[in-house]
């Protein structure tokens, strides 16, 4: 990284920081957002993509119909309530969609796939500040991209660790090697040791744009 880039990251870290929700602000990893679907559902690489899909089709429409529908109202809780009314609206397009894609696969997902109408990492932002459209176009595919990130690694990673398989494609003969993984149990130890070693990686990084910009001066 050149020492000029580093100090303008450095100048601006909180902002920079601020609208990063891949990996310097992850909406699962740095705030804990989605965790429920992550380690109850998300344990092959199927399941794991079938919750992309609706994370994508759902999160970003909504909040930018939303935002079209409800950026001058103030008070919270209204803006909240009209997002999930509007939430709710998309998903039924967006659930016979899916159905046509991944079949009766799509059951696996249970009561989270209509309750992500309601779920935080859709809704928590909206209703506490009111966005424009062209931020919540920009905002709400940033925190599908992150979300759909940790989704795929914790689903895949809990697949193969416990069943040798990705997508139901046998990798290695190693079945039973960790099958807590299956459960909640396991994706929850899981998905901690995954946050631990994404914050270490944030800290290193930015421990590696402050040396960048002082190795400037």
């Amino acid at each position: 990284m050149k020492a000029e880039k580093a100090k303008r990251i450095l100048a601006g870290m909180e902002r920079h920081i601020h609208h990063d929700r891949i990996f310097l602000n992850n909406p699962v990893i740095m705030q804990g957002m989605g965790l429920a679907p992550l380690v109850i559902i998300a344990t092959t690489g199927q399941n794991a993509l079938m919750r992309c899909a609706a994370v994508v089709l759902l999160l970003t429409p909504s909040r930018l119909v939303s935002s079209l529908l409800f950026a001058r109202i103030n008070h919270p809780l209204a803006r909240a309530v009209g997002y999930c009314c509007v939430s709710a609206l998309v998903y039924i397009p967006v659930r016979m969609a899916l159905g046509m894609v991944f079949g009766s696969s799509i059951l696996k997902l249970g009561i989270y796939l209509p309750m992500l109408v309601v779920e935080p990492i859709l809704i928590y932002r909206f209703g506490r500040v009111a966005e424009p459209a062209r931020k919540a176009l920009g905002k709400g595919a940033r925190i599908t991209v992150g979300y759909c990130l940790v989704l795929l690694l914790c689903g895949c990673l809990r697949e193969f660790l416990a069943l040798g398989t990705l997508f139901g494609v046998q990798v290695v003969q190693m079945t039973g090697l960790l099958p807590v993984l299956q459960l909640p149990a396991g994706g929850f130890l899981l998905l901690g040791v995954i946050c631990a070693l994404w914050r270490a990686a944030v800290n290193g990084w930015k421990k590696y744009v402050t040396m960048e910009a002082k190795n400037g001066l």
